[in-house]
């Protein structure tokens, strides 16, 4: 059963963001409810609590973003989001859920926003601002997807053509897109899909196998000391043997990671030097 909720727009001269909310639990969309109802510029189109009576409201009205759960009965909110992504002007998308277990699959499906239950002011504002920016650019979010698409497009070609190795990296985490230079990544470690890019004080999550990256980084820079692990050369500090061909090597900001007995002759060959 769905629940549906239209205040009445008192900003009649300028316009407003609209809104749905999509949670099987009441006070869920009673929270959201709240919190939305003390910003200005936004509308509140409906609520529903499945994603069967959200899905049939969006396919005859126009939303601007869904604020959407993901654990739900029968259909969960990544389905939707899924579906929605297609789209070529897709609705903006935050995830508001108790469970921080989806948030890779949350970036897959594009999702602006990913806020954890329950969500402070701050946090939820910001997320609201990153909604209006797009929103106000009169962008549509496919739109900001394909020229960040087209930004990594051009920078690998750049690299191909101009024997340049890549100097940053445009790294898209859920909500967020940022530039992390090469300089600043201190070793990088392989997720399935994704590559771990270890700065000084953060890990960020991006979207490329640790293989394609190593194609486009100055050799002279980083070393393979595993299948699973790249090194800023400058990083190496200490090798040891932990057991029968297994190394532990331990980098000057003070992480160790796990060298392979293939690469432990190039390894060593660095401290020799």
């Amino acid at each position: 059963m769905s629940s549906m909720y239209t205040p009445i727009d008192v900003t009649t001269n300028r316009a407003t963001n609209r809104a749905i909310i999509v949670d099987d639990e009441e006070p869920g969309r009673v929270m959201l409810r709240y919190a939305l109802s003390a910003q200005m510029n936004w509308t509140i189109l409906g609520e529903f609590s499945n994603v069967a009576s959200a899905r049939e409201f969006l396919n005859a009205h126009e939303v601007d973003v869904i604020f959407l759960d993901i654990q739900m009965p029968k259909e969960n909110g990544i389905g939707l989001a899924r579906s929605l992504s297609n789209l070529d002007k897709p609705p903006l998308i935050i995830f508001v859920t108790a469970f921080n277990a989806h948030a890779i699959e949350a970036f897959e499906v594009h999702a602006l926003d990913y806020l954890l239950k329950p969500f402070n002011t701050l946090r939820f504002i910001q997320a609201l601002a990153r909604a209006d920016e797009i929103l106000t650019e009169r962008r549509g979010y496919a739109e900001v997807l394909r020229s960040y698409a087209h930004r990594e497009e051009q920078a690998a070609k750049s690299v191909a053509g101009n024997n340049q190795y890549l100097q940053q990296i445009i790294a898209r985490s859920v909500g967020e897109m940022e530039c992390i230079p090469i300089s600043e990544v201190l070793w990088m470690s392989s997720a399935s899909n994704y590559v771990e890019l270890h700065l000084e004080k953060r890990v960020v999550l991006h979207r490329m196998t640790l293989s394609a990256i190593e194609k486009l980084i100055n050799p002279q820079d980083f070393i393979r000391v595993h299948r699973t692990t790249l090194v800023r050369i400058d990083q190496m500090q200490q090798i040891k043997v932990v057991g029968d061909g297994t190394y532990s090597l331990t980098l000057v900001c003070g992480a160790q990671v796990a060298v392979s007995e293939r690469h432990i002759p190039q390894v060593r060959g660095f401290f020799k030097a």
